[in-house]
């Protein structure tokens, strides 16, 4: 997978600008397309503003697959990664925690 960050900084509006009001990466390769929305904190409202998105049904219909990947600190100051993956099915499948090993 060839992966691209297609958020930026808008200087003039002072604020981050994602692809699609919700993409900050966008994956190609294999085949395949791959969405991901990256946050430090508020993974189920970042789920919430993809579902939300009026692009959201547009990217499943073109075989998409769409991501939240989210980290956090536990109470014993462990990184934690979660990752949600959208799907049309059930909307959300949530691929777990995946430890303490996790980047920065």
């Amino acid at each position: 997978m060839k992966p691209w960050v297609c958020e930026y900084w808008n200087p003039f509006a002072r604020k981050r600008v994602d692809l699609y009001g919700c993409i900050d990466i966008l994956c190609i390769g294999n085949g395949e397309t791959w969405a991901v929305q990256t946050t430090s904190t508020g993974v189920a409202s970042r789920v919430k503003k993809i579902q939300e998105s009026e692009y959201f049904p547009l990217m499943l219909e073109s075989g998409w697959r769409v991501f939240v990947h989210g980290w956090s600190k536990n109470t014993k100051g462990e990184m934690k990664h979660r990752v949600v993956e959208l799907t049309s099915e059930n909307l959300l499948t949530s691929i777990g925690t995946v430890g303490s090993d996790a980047p920065a």
